[in-house]
């Protein structure tokens, strides 16, 4: 059955620039991909400039709420927000759409308010404030109904998805990249290869004072005063009318300027071949515009084409073209001639036009299309072998704190033939005693999160036929649960690791075959980010309450470092200990915190070698400044944040705590942290460091990606299949 996706973006399609465009590679990428898509249009159409390639493409429906008269109050300058959503809404209720792709935040922020579509939006992220001072407490508010409210959020840019995700806590695991895409060129688009006489500029896109289009007017005579005949063609016909006495002087210069050739609105295709006609793309902006997290489209497209590009140097062009690329301009109209005069030479031309058609790989079609199929398998999972959707398995999931459940839960709620409801206790001993009994006579399957008193209630209300899943962390096995749990009806006590299912079954007595082993997730497509400079000599450790996480061997392990290398700091990311009462009521624990923090105050070697960062959920934006997790606990049930570190490109540093070698190869574990600290430091200074962390993520992937931990726990819950541990040295075993 194919997928069915609608398509609406806050934009006029009549007008050709970046947010039109969107609309229409959204659309072909979705169909490309395998949907049935829906795109609504936002105005009347009065050219077909973008609609027409769309028009009876197959797979691809146009709605035009003007021509069919879709409403009744349609104004002249196209759909509201609110008319929008309730246009969605409506034809979602005759037709139902898997998903809804939206543009435009004010349209998602209605959307987001919309019961029918929640947990089916997949909302663009553009047009949000790129500043600290920008995200008021409304607009985070917003913006966090708008993420509650989504499946996916679709993120142009790293640097955007960052932004979003360290303003948003909402955002995080939602947020996924989906860059600006470069439909391919025409045939026989292709830059001339090299300079001409006169040289030919191009923009394309709107006309606007962010975008110094007025300023850029001026080139062909600046150009001309330093001998270089030039022209400068511009394709597109929207000018910004704000302030109006500047979209005055944007008209007369574009009617006025003399080697200014005007070529208006064209359609997509005869615009990229009229590009493709000129020598150098111009992707030039006013300052301001240096901070925005977003990448002008132009540029990887003007790439495609074979030709090199005129732009700011920011860190994200440097990213995506390296800090030599010889075409930079800075601020003022006399830096971009001078770089239009070096593209005038031969062999720079070459060289900056193969540095970005290079760039412009990572924008293509297919690889847009590629990475939409791997959020639709994502977001909309095929229904598992040995289940009916017509009669679905009905699963309840009930603890007092599902955050470590999280992914495993959204999943199986998306599974077709599966039917989930959750059973989410407002403490250990505190929940709805009759919604519980309820679920418990509704459930086939029963998992409950943390062996506590929930786990006691479902094996007390226990019907014949029904399976019963419990999931043990560390913590229960000093409580009395495990002794008052009736093991005779539960089908599977599951462990996160083959050291603590050995020491559950020790101490609870419990059969070995009721113990099961399926490791902890870790969400590595999330995870799986490009490091920032300097990562590799930055370690981190992610939590450092109670005292047995043991932050004085981390500091140990970074005092070593330093004596070599001062580069070598160490990042914390969490609560304080003081944020616990249960931890700072204990006069141990308070003395071991106050005398770790005196000794970062007073040591020469750590006093400005530390960095506390708050604790949240942005774990993968801070994964991307860290080259090492630290694991110098006493002991650990699993122990995730090597993991997630090695996930993001970086590498796990672990002591040989109680089981884990059970976890890692032996290759991550060291004996103290001085081996520890040796380990590191060579790994830097001997050039091993990407080496060593694509190694890891490998593992890591391999052993404990989502994507694999959700097929186990599919597998046990719809059959009751027990999977084998992972072996130490990494090997992966099939389920049994």
């Amino acid at each position: 059955m194919s997928i069915r996706a609608l398509v609406y973006g806050d934009v006029d399609l009549n007008t050709v620039d970046g947010s039109a465009v969107w609309a229409q590679s959204m659309t072909r990428c979705l169909a490309a991909a395998g949907c049935e898509v829906t795109l609504l249009l936002k105005t009347r159409v009065g050219n077909e400039r973008l609609t027409a390639p769309l028009d009876g493409a197959p797979g691809v429906t146009l709605r035009r709420p003007y021509e069919e008269s879709l409403l009744d109050d349609l104004g002249p300058r196209g759909l509201t927000p609110e008319q929008a959503v309730a246009l969605i809404t409506r034809l979602d209720s005759e037709r139902r759409f898997d998903l809804v792709v939206l543009r435009g935040r004010r349209t998602a922020a209605v959307a987001a308010h919309t019961d029918a579509l929640a947990g089916r939006l997949w909302t663009c992220v553009t047009d949000v404030p790129q500043t600290a001072t920008g995200l008021t407490s409304a607009v985070v508010s917003e913006l966090t109904d708008i993420a509650v409210a989504s499946r996916l959020l679709l993120c142009p840019t790293e640097e955007l998805r960052g932004f979003l995700e360290s303003s948003v806590p909402a955002a995080c695991g939602k947020s996924v990249l989906f860059p600006p895409v470069v439909v391919p060129p025409p045939e026989g688009a292709v830059g001339p290869g090299t300079p001409r006489t006169p040289l030919r500029i191009v923009y394309t896109g709107g006309f606007a004072p962010r975008w110094n289009t007025l300023e850029m007017t001026g080139l062909p005579a600046a150009l001309g005063r330093r001998g270089v005949p030039a022209e400068l063609h511009v394709i597109g016909d929207g000018i910004h009318r704000d302030p109006a006495e500047w979209a005055k002087r944007m008209g007369r210069a574009l009617e006025d300027t003399p080697d200014l050739v005007r070529h208006g609105g064209r359609p997509h295709e005869e615009a990229l071949r009229l590009a493709a006609q000129c020598d150098v793309g111009l992707s030039w902006r006013a300052p301001e515009a240096d901070t925005d997290l977003e990448l002008a489209a132009k540029v990887p497209e003007f790439g495609a084409l074979g030709l090199p590009v005129v732009l700011n140097r920011t860190p994200m062009h440097e990213e995506l073209l390296g800090p030599d690329y010889p075409l930079y301009a800075g601020e003022d109209l006399d830096s971009v001639a001078d770089a239009l005069v070096l593209a005038t030479d031969p062999q720079t031309y070459r060289s900056a036009a193969q540095r970005c058609a290079d760039a412009s790989g990572r924008f293509t079609l297919e690889r847009a299309v590629e990475r939409l199929r791997g959020h639709l398998r994502l977001a909309l999972p095929p229904a598992p072998g040995g289940v009916a959707p017509e009669r679905p398995l009905k699963v309840v999931i009930a603890g007092h704190d599902l955050t470590f459940f999280t992914g495993l839960a959204e999943h199986l709620m998306a599974l077709p033939g599966l039917e989930v409801r959750l059973d989410e206790w407002e403490a250990l001993h505190t929940h709805d005693q009759y919604r519980s009994r309820e679920l418990a006579a509704w459930a086939d399957v029963v998992v409950c999160e943390w062996c506590g008193p929930n786990a006691l209630f479902y094996a007390r209300h226990k019907r014949a036929g029904q399976r019963l899943l419990v999931r043990l962390h560390r913590f229960e096995l000093h409580t009395e649960w495990p002794r008052k749990l009736d093991i005779e009806k539960v089908d599977a006590i599951v462990c996160t690791s083959p050291y603590y299912a050995d020491l559950t079954r020790e101490r609870a007595g419990w059969p070995a075959d009721r113990v099961a082993v399926l490791p902890n997730w870790v969400d590595v497509d999330q995870l799986d980010r490009p490091k920032l400079p300097g990562a590799q000599h930055t370690l981190g450790m992610i939590g450092i309450a109670p005292s047995r996480k043991r932050i004085d061997r981390g500091l140990d392990v970074l005092a070593e470092l330093r004596r070599r290398d001062p580069r070598y700091t160490l990042a914390v990311k969490t609560k304080q200990p003081w944020d616990y009462w249960w931890v700072w009521n204990r006069p141990e624990e308070r003395e071991y915190y106050e005398r770790a923090y005196r000794r970062i105050q007073r040591s020469e070697l750590l006093a400005d070698g530390v960095v506390f960062d708050p604790y949240g959920p942005d774990v993968a934006v801070w994964l991307r400044r860290v080259g090492f997790v630290l694991s110098t606990s006493d002991d650990e049930s699993f122990h995730l944040a090597p993991a997630e570190c090695a996930a993001s490109g970086g590498i796990p540093a672990v002591l040989a705590w109680p089981g884990a070698d059970t976890i890692y190869s032996r290759r991550w574990i060291h004996e103290d942290t001085g081996a520890m600290a040796d380990a590191i430091h060579s790994i830097v200074t001997e050039g091993r460091f990407d080496a060593v962390r694509a190694a890891a993520r490998d593992e890591i992937a391999a052993k404990y990606s989502l994507r694999r931990v959700r097929g186990l726990w599919t597998d046990l819950i719809i059959s009751g299949g027990f999977p084998e541990p992972v072996r130490p040295d990494g090997t992966v075993p099939a389920i049994r």
